[in-house]
């Protein structure tokens, strides 16, 4: 999915659900768990880090990163199936 593509469909689940909408982040789909999103981080941001002292930076700029917050608790495998 590119970001133009995700974007239109946050809008659209926007215009749908209402701006107060609450974002989880749903993962491990064989065992799926529901999580906060704790924030969004660039590939280009991780690599540009002047602080960074270890050698952990990621492969490529162009890719960008739901970070997982506080996990809410067990999810539902169905969402993979109605994902799109």
């Amino acid at each position: 999915m590119t970001i133009d593509e995700l974007i239109q469909r946050l809008e659209d689940y926007r215009d749908e659900i209402g701006g107060d909408a609450e974002v989880r982040l749903m993962t491990q789909q064989n065992w799926p768990f529901e999580n906060t999103i704790f924030g969004l981080a660039s590939g280009e941001e991780i690599n540009a880090d002047p602080d960074d002292e270890d050698d952990d930076d990621v492969e490529a700029d162009q890719v960008l990163y739901i970070c997982e917050g506080q996990q809410l608790g067990y999810g539902s495998k169905r969402a993979w199936e109605v994902a799109y």
